[in-house]
């Protein structure tokens, strides 16, 4: 009995209390069904064990990797030779002939100059790191003996880390490691080397206007031939493949997109009501389509990937598969919202069935369809990233293997901002197409 059907004021004002006390109880219980919640996430996901795991060093350490790039200077241990490169890239090795200005390399002992007016130099088997502020920091490693230090082992700072086997500095303006294999330096420095022209390019520490407006650089090759030549097949960056994969992560949203919506378009009016009124063809309709949504498009690449193998084209029918189910159920609820008096008006004129679908229901839903479409487009433009790196196909494949190496993190900084303005282009593309195909603008 509700409070507007008591028969009697008494009844009213019981039924009133009861609500107003049911209130209070809701009120109360749900703060406290809150609290409960997130002090069950606090200990199941162990919060307090996760901060005691946090290594701020290595969080500092990946972005500082985003947006600089590090020098090698490496000496082998057991032959004594130097070698100087970029992210100890073997592409991006330098020669005696153009060492950085910071390094000097000699017979006997390897100078290093850093930023923070200290130095490093590297004597054979023994390594001096000047510490601004610190002082000099003595190491010599032995075969026999491992790596010793002139400091007291037992009161080191929390920069320094020491064993027989491994001496590891690491200071704001460099890292110097030892072990008996090798000695290692990195410093790091503010951008992305190597970005437009790697060491063999004859165009490689040359600024913009000497090549657009200067003397030929190359004799064989105009300045702005040679430096696109040497731009475009750059063999670190990779910038053409760069390309070519962003065009694989766009064709694999395309034809998944497009393909999906094609394919539900037909099977959406088997699934409603108006124009399927056998029920079992409708639940026939509607259960494919739940079960093609219902597994997800990660799980669909992994199934398609064993069966056709890697590739782009393995993503782009995991993208299909699973569209066309989220399709099929929104556009058999645009086809069950027609107006039938319009499919009335043209059958009037003596149109046939197909006639009417094409000029009674499809004008009605040509804008769902499309606003839809567009907008998974957009958004499988996202996912082809991910699904790329599963099937092997498109910029994701280049960003897990830039992520696998642990070393190219400006690489996989550079490749976020493509995906990123990728799916910015793709926004502004669709929203435009939205507007020219939906509103006539």
């Amino acid at each position: 009995m509700s409070l507007a059907t008591a028969a009697t004021p008494v009844e009213m004002q019981s039924k009133a209390t009861t609500l107003i006390a049911r209130k209070r109880l809701v009120t109360l219980a749900v703060p406290l069904a809150i609290f409960a919640y997130f002090t069950y996430i606090f200990f199941a996901f162990d919060i307090i064990g996760l901060r005691e795991r946090a290594r701020l060093d290595n969080a500092v350490a990946l972005v500082s990797d985003t947006y600089s790039y590090k020098t090698h200077v490496e000496r082998n241990n057991r032959n004594g030779e130097i070698e100087i490169s970029v992210e100890g890239e073997r592409k991006g090795t330098y020669d005696a002939t153009n060492y950085p200005s910071w390094v000097t390399v000699g017979e006997e002992v390897t100078q290093i100059a850093l930023d923070d007016g200290g130095s490093i130099e590297i004597a054979g088997d023994i390594v001096r790191f000047d510490v601004p502020g610190f002082g000099l920091i003595e190491a010599m490693q032995s075969r026999s003996d491992g790596v010793s230090l002139n400091l007291d082992t037992a009161d080191l700072p929390d920069w320094i880390s020491y064993s027989k086997n491994r001496l590891t500095v690491a200071t704001d303006a460099a890292r110097l490691t030892l072990t008996k294999a090798r000695t290692e330096v990195f410093v790091y420095e503010f951008g992305w080397e190597l970005f437009w022209f790697t060491l063999d390019s004859p165009y490689y520490d040359h600024s913009f206007s000497e090549i657009a407006f200067g003397d030929p650089i190359d004799p064989t090759r105009s300045n702005l031939t040679g430096a696109w030549q040497d731009f475009w097949n750059n063999s670190i960056w990779r910038h053409s493949d760069v390309a070519w994969a962003l065009f694989e992560t766009v064709l694999m949203a395309f034809l998944g997109t497009f393909g999906a919506a094609i394919i539900a378009l037909p099977l959406a009016f088997l699934a409603a009501r108006n124009f399927a009124p056998l029920v079992a063809i409708r639940m026939a309709a509607r259960r494919l389509f739940d079960f093609l949504r219902g597994v997800d498009g990660l799980i669909w690449t992994i199934l398609l990937s064993r069966a056709f193998g890697p590739g782009p084209m393995t993503g782009a029918l995991a993208i299909l598969f699973t569209d066309t189910g989220s399709f099929g159920k929104l556009f058999s609820e645009a086809l069950e919202n027609v107006d039938g008096k319009q499919i009335e008006g043209v059958a009037s004129t003596g149109a046939k069935p197909l006639q009417r679908y094409r000029f009674g229901v499809i004008p009605q839903i040509v804008p769902v369809l499309l606003s839809q479409v567009l907008y998974f487009l957009e958004s499988n433009t996202r996912s082809a990233t991910i699904i790329g790196a599963i099937t092997g196909g498109g910029i994701g494949l280049l960003l897990t293997q830039a992520m696998i190496t642990h070393k190219d993190w400006e690489e996989v900084s550079y490749y976020i901002i493509l995906v990123v303005l990728l799916v910015m282009a793709m926004d502004s593309f669709s929203g435009w197409l939205r507007r020219k195909l939906i509103k006539g603008e």
